[in-house]
């Protein structure tokens, strides 16, 4: 196996977990922040979405599928179209709405291009810098898997929330 198949692979993992995580959800049941104060599934999915569309988009030195496609236009969300839901507070996530299909198909557009970005990437290129603000500086495969990890992770909070709210 190959680095841009394991890549591939584990990117491939979230793309099934989330409209999995959507299927059958009402807009309500998304929003639904279970303690009152938790992230609703909907900020969730978006959220991992949007972490792995602008991070995987500046490794490769490539345009937003957010912006270049115009989903920020879709959401309409009441944000900034850069905002990626990074220390969002209680009424931030609270604006994060949307319906299962809009976001279902925003992380497939952002799948279908990290699989595109993934197909020729070489080991060299994945030790290529790719961000010299942190010591070490980031490589672009260390900000790949970070980015899989941080997706993974609230995947997985937001099938918990589903569980929760499904029995």
């Amino acid at each position: 196996m190959t680095p841009a198949e394991l890549l591939t692979d584990c990117f491939g993992r979230i793309a099934e977990g989330v409209p999995a995580v959507l299927d059958g959800l009402a807009d309500d049941q998304l929003a639904l922040r279970i303690d009152g104060s938790a992230n609703s599934i909907a900020w969730l999915v978006w959220h991992l979405t949007r972490v792995q569309d602008d991070h995987v988009a500046d490794a490769f030195g490539t345009e937003q599928v957010w912006l270049a496609d115009g989903w920020h236009e879709r959401f309409a969300l009441p944000l900034d179209p850069a905002d990626t839901g990074y220390g969002h507070g209680f009424d931030q996530v609270a604006a994060v709405r949307a319906s299962g299909e809009l976001l279902a198909g925003y992380h497939a557009a952002v799948h279908e291009r990290t699989v595109a970005l993934l197909a020729d990437v070489t080991p060299e290129q994945l030790d290529e810098v790719v961000d010299e603000r942190w010591t070490p500086p980031v490589t672009r495969g260390v900000r790949l898997v970070s980015v899989f990890d941080d997706d993974a992770k609230h995947l997985g909070q937001a099938e918990f929330a589903r569980g929760l709210l499904t029995g």
